[in-house]
């Protein structure tokens, strides 16, 4: 081959790198991302939005109500919601929405809505998780839902009656279950399957970890770990954090707290460290798993429970060496250091109340609960806010639906409604 051969083939390559890179991640299965850390990896995004926030692509009906945010797979967004403007009823539905324009595509009704406690309180808000042909869902009432992603339900299980789940408080089940492999998790809660197991295709169970006197679940999600050869699930219940070896459900290890109102945040996992945090003034602490003999974990405090770190239920993300997260549920967001859970900054932004933080692009995307959007720099030096605006249709109820950022799009679910906004240069 030639010298400007070689340069033409050096140069496509280049471009195609670039072009992969640019477009970021292809899908968003589950909540949180493909592994959980609300990080998203494009790249070449908008540095400041123009006033009024970026160009809406299109915006749709029929989510429903309920605080679920977005699994976005292979060109189809799904999310869960009761009583959506493309039903007759009242109940609760698993819907399906055409990435490209919004186009609704199908429902499936789950069962009943959720109207326990107070308004705000009520509906769904697990996320869906996206898996090859099938779609996953956990409803408030504890119904684990396997459907077709055509709409087809094909089994279903009771986690309170079947596994004698409960929860740790007086909300209903939020969880987004994991698949792995050929099994799916999930935590019913209490002692005696505190976590299950299933056939991914049969819903038929593989095994349980059983945690003695656990409190029941709280509202976080599985992240999976790998220290040294063993695969670890890390999860949050009412009693703390956990850690479950993958194989055969061995419970490992676990960080047990005092009894509080709820534990929500899904765990951070970066190797062999969990960064654990619960609301209510908790607050944040980092763990470090140790493999053992056998297979076996054992974890060491490399710091406390710090309550200047506490977070309820916006999400805390990790960008560099740097936590990001809501102060409880107050609005107030703060940077930390993550080996030593130093607070570098906490500041007032444009929004107001609960904040969910996602990550993107050396960004952070926070979505406050009175529906303010708001681009900020992820820097521990300070904390600078670039533009904000205001996601039409918010303000009914909270804003609690964390956002989704893919491909260069901002995916935004305020109720029944979701918008899509174009934030690539």
């Amino acid at each position: 081959m030639s010298c400007r051969a070689l340069q033409f083939v050096t140069s496509c390559a280049c471009v195609l790198l670039l072009a992969v890179i640019a477009r970021g991640a292809d899908s968003w299965p589950t909540f949180r991302g493909p592994q959980r850390t609300g990080v998203s990896p494009d790249k070449g995004l908008l540095t400041e939005w123009p006033e009024g926030g970026p160009k809406l692509v299109w915006k749709t009906a029929g989510a429903g109500r309920g605080y679920s945010s977005l699994a976005i797979v292979d060109g189809k967004i799904y999310t869960l919601g009761d009583a959506p403007s493309t039903a007759e009823d009242q109940d609760e539905y698993l819907a399906c929405f055409n990435q490209a324009d919004g186009k609704p595509l199908w429902k499936t009704k789950t069962g009943p809505a959720y109207h326990e406690g107070q308004p705000n309180w009520q509906s769904s808000r697990s996320t869906p998780t996206v898996d090859g042909d099938r779609v996953y869902v956990i409803t408030p009432l504890g119904m684990l839902i396997c459907c077709k992603t055509t709409g087809e339900e094909l089994w279903r299980h009771d986690l309170k009656k079947d596994f004698d789940g409960k929860k740790a408080d007086q909300w209903g089940y939020s969880e987004s279950v994991l698949v792995d492999g050929d099994q799916v998790v999930c935590t019913p809660g209490g002692p005696t399957n505190t976590m299950v197991a299933l056939d991914k295709a049969t819903g038929e169970k593989r095994w349980s970890a059983a945690r003695p006197e656990d409190r029941g679940a709280g509202h976080s999600s599985i992240v999976i770990a790998n220290v040294g050869d063993t695969r670890v699930y890390v999860q949050e219940t009412g009693s703390g954090a956990m850690g479950v070896r993958a194989k055969d459900g061995k419970l490992l290890w676990t960080f047990d707290i005092d009894k509080t109102t709820a534990v929500i945040p899904t765990p951070i996992v970066r190797d062999d460290l969990v960064f654990f945090d619960a609301g209510y003034n908790r607050g944040g602490a980092l763990l470090k798993q140790v493999p053992g003999a056998d297979g076996d974990i054992k974890i060491e405090t490399v710091y406390p429970l710090k309550p200047e770190l506490s977070n309820k239920h916006g999400g805390v993300v990790l960008v560099g060496d740097y936590l990001y997260g809501d102060s409880e549920d107050r609005g107030i967001v703060w940077c930390a250091e993550l080996m030593t859970g130093k607070v570098e900054w906490k500041s007032r932004g444009a929004g107001k109340d609960s904040a969910s933080i996602v990550a993107a692009d050396d960004h952070l995307y926070v979505h406050y609960a009175d529906g303010t959007m708001a681009l900020v720099n992820a820097s521990p030096k300070a904390h600078e806010e670039i533009s904000h605006f205001t996601v039409p249709g918010s303000g009914d109820r909270p804003s609690w639906s964390h956002p989704v950022i893919l491909d260069g799009k901002l995916y935004v679910r305020e109720g029944d409604v979701i918008a899509c906004y174009e934030v690539r240069k």
